[in-house]
């Protein structure tokens, strides 16, 4: 059986050119939570690999939006995205739901934050991580709609 913290070989960060240190469970969880973020409007979803740095998870997903009810909203959403995935992943903790401006979901192997706008811009957690190489998320609809767009006269 394949260590659980193998690198996945075939993850390159385009930008910077370095492999991810990213397992497959973290990828296909962090790449769900940030589709159902952005099924939901969240904005400047970014997908980090943390998993370097940090010994207690592989990636950070992080997640803005314009007020609580939204935050709210897209946490629901991603709880009920990983909990359909065949592992059937749920939070071992989550934190901050009473306030509803910084939703901390923690899967272990990825730790989703959602975070209301001005939350996001104060403790600037992209920039508190930018040494940390980001893993690519493109919004499953954008993708969709550009093809569309291409089909048509």
């Amino acid at each position: 059986m394949p260590d659980p913290r193998e690198r996945l070989d075939l993850l390159l960060n385009p930008i910077e050119g370095t492999l991810l240190s990213i397992n497959e469970r973290a990828y296909e969880l962090a790449m769900a939570a940030a589709q159902a973020a952005a099924d939901k409007k969240a904005q400047d979803i970014s997908v980090i690999d943390v998993g370097d740095q940090l010994a207690i998870t592989d990636a950070f997903v992080i997640a803005s939006a314009s007020n609580e009810r939204q935050v709210a909203s897209i946490v629901d959403a991603i709880e009920e995205a990983l909990v359909k995935l065949p592992e059937k992943a749920k939070p071992v903790r989550r934190e901050g739901e009473r306030q509803g401006r910084w939703v901390l979901l923690d899967y272990v192997d990825i730790v989703v934050h959602v975070q209301h706008t001005e939350e996001r811009e104060f403790y600037a957690l992209d920039k508190l991580w930018k040494d940390c190489p980001v893993i690519p998320f493109v919004d499953r609809d954008m993708v969709e709609a550009g093809a569309a767009g291409t089909d048509a006269p």
